[in-house]
C-alpha cells in the first residue's frame, strides 16, 4: 500500500505498515478481485467438504465422484477426512479475507495465498495424475489461481 495518511504501526523488529493509508485505484480493484475469488475459492471448497464429510454416499457426491454409494462405503473415512483437509483450507482463506478487510494486510495476504496456493496445488495434482479428472481439477483449481494472480499483482504493484 502506497502513499496516503494513516497511522503507522510497527511491531519490534517488523517493517512499519500504514494502517489507513489511501490505496491506488488499480490496486483496489485487484485486491477486491481477489478476495471476492478466494471467497469464491472457499465457497467450491466448503462444498467438496459437504459432499466428501457429510453426503459422501448422497446423489451429489455419487454424480461428482461417480461410483454407487455401495462402492463408495468402504472409502467413507477417508472421504470424511479428507472433506476436513477442505473445510480447514476454505475457513484459512476466508480468514483471510477478513483480516485484509480490517487492514491487517500482510497477515491476512500471507492466509489467502497459504490456503487458495494449497487449493491449487491440490488442483494440479488432481490434473497431472488422473486425466479423467482434469475438468473437476480446473474447476477446483481456477478461482484460487484467479485469486492468487490478483493479489499477488496487488502486493507488487
Amino acid at each position: 500500500m502506497r502513499g496516503g495518511r494513516g497511522a503507522v504501526v510497527a511491531l519490534a523488529g517488523q517493517e512499519p505498515v500504514r494502517i489507513g493509508a489511501r490505496i491506488d485505484p488499480e490496486e483496489l480493484i485487484l485486491l477486491v478481485a481477489a478476495a471476492v475469488l478466494a471467497v469464491m475459492a472457499a465457497e467450491v471448497h466448503i462444498l467438496i467438504f459437504y459432499m466428501e464429510s457429510i453426503a459422501w454416499e448422497g446423489a451429489l457426491a455419487r454424480k461428482t465422484f461417480g461410483g454407487t454409494p455401495e462402492e463408495a462405503r468402504p472409502h467413507a473415512f477417508y472421504a470424511y477426512n479428507q472433506g476436513f483437509y477442505n473445510l480447514f483450507l476454505a475457513i484459512q482463506t476466508v480468514v483471510g479475507v477478513v483480516l485484509m478487510r480490517l487492514g491487517v494486510t500482510h497477515a491476512g495476504a500471507a492466509l489467502i495465498l497459504a490456503g487458495t496456493g494449497s487449493m491449487l496445488a491440490a488442483a494440479l495434482v488432481l490434473f497431472t495424475v488422473s486425466p479423467q479428472h482434469r475438468a473437476a481439477a480446473l474447476k477446483q483449481g481456477a478461482f484460487p489461481l484467479l485469486a492468487i494472480v490478483c493479489l499477488v499483482t496487488a502486493l507488487v504493484l
